[in-house]
């Protein structure tokens, strides 16, 4: 039995850019510990399952170490090659049952939008080795449902950044996300994310995080139209908007590489 896989580079204009994930279609529902191990040997950030259900489909992620509730990038991957494959009509929206709910997939010919929970963060004190692993003194440390949230003081502060990932690893929190205000035109704020006790060292685009990102800066700016510019070598942007208890999150996505996983 052969599944269809891609690797599509997402939050990204061209290949190689972005954030790559993998996107597996499956005829029926597959074993998590077989998934784990297709997420291994995937060695991305997430893998993403994908299972038909009547008009809708099952969508689960898996890092190369464990499965999570929710991924941006995998699920604008997910949209995108069942659109581009014919598996859903291009004038349809994708909708996914998923750990966090419904899903929701558009595109309007250029971009894909995202419809996500939002995640409001509060103020709390850093968790201990946190600030040590980082090496960073914080404007403010708050929280939200899956990860840390560290405000620094500039923009350079975060390109710098080099953590300590076997401490930051310890740190009980699925990801910390390192943040500052943009200097540069076309960016409102920039961001990196590490997730090392999650198996990803450091994410290159994190849409999920700008669930948390938004709920963060928009009021802070006094705007919910934002654009996040992600500081990894990679490299994306992530436009993102807040509307009540949803966070809406746009870019676009390319097929890198199509094939079959045998089983």
């Amino acid at each position: 039995m052969a599944v269809p896989v891609y690797i599509v580079d997402a939050f990204a204009t061209h290949a190689f850019a972005g954030n790559p994930a993998a996107v597996c279609l499956l005829d029926q529902p597959a074993d998590a510990s077989w998934m784990q191990a297709v997420a291994a040997e995937m060695n991305l950030s997430e893998t993403a399952f994908v299972t038909a259900r009547g008009g809708d489909f099952g969508l689960r992620w898996f890092t190369p170490a464990v499965e999570v509730a929710l991924c941006g990038h995998a699920t604008l991957a997910s949209a995108h090659v069942l659109w581009q494959t014919g598996r859903l009509a291009s004038d349809l929206a994708a909708r996914f049952e998923t750990l966090s709910g419904r899903l929701t997939a558009t595109h309007d010919g250029a971009s894909i939008t995202l419809d996500f929970p939002a995640d409001p963060t509060l103020p709390s004190p850093p968790p201990p080795g946190l600030l040590d692993a980082l090496a960073v003194t914080p404007v403010a440390v708050a929280r939200g449902r899956f990860d840390y949230v560290v405000e620094v003081a500039d923009a350079d502060s975060v390109r710098g950044l080099a953590p300590d990932f076997a401490r930051l690893a310890a740190v009980k929190t699925r990801g910390v996300v390192v943040t500052a205000l943009a200097d540069r035109p076309g960016a409102d704020f920039v961001s990196r994310f590490f997730a090392p006790g999650a198996g990803v060292a450091e994410d290159p685009v994190t849409g999920s995080a700008h669930c948390t990102l938004v709920c963060y800066w928009a009021p802070k700016l006094g705007r919910d139209r934002l654009v996040g510019r992600q500081l990894s070598k990679r490299g994306g942007e992530v436009h993102v908007t807040l509307a009540g208890d949803r966070a809406f999150l746009s870019g676009q996505a390319v097929t890198v590489l199509s094939g079959m996983i045998h089983r």
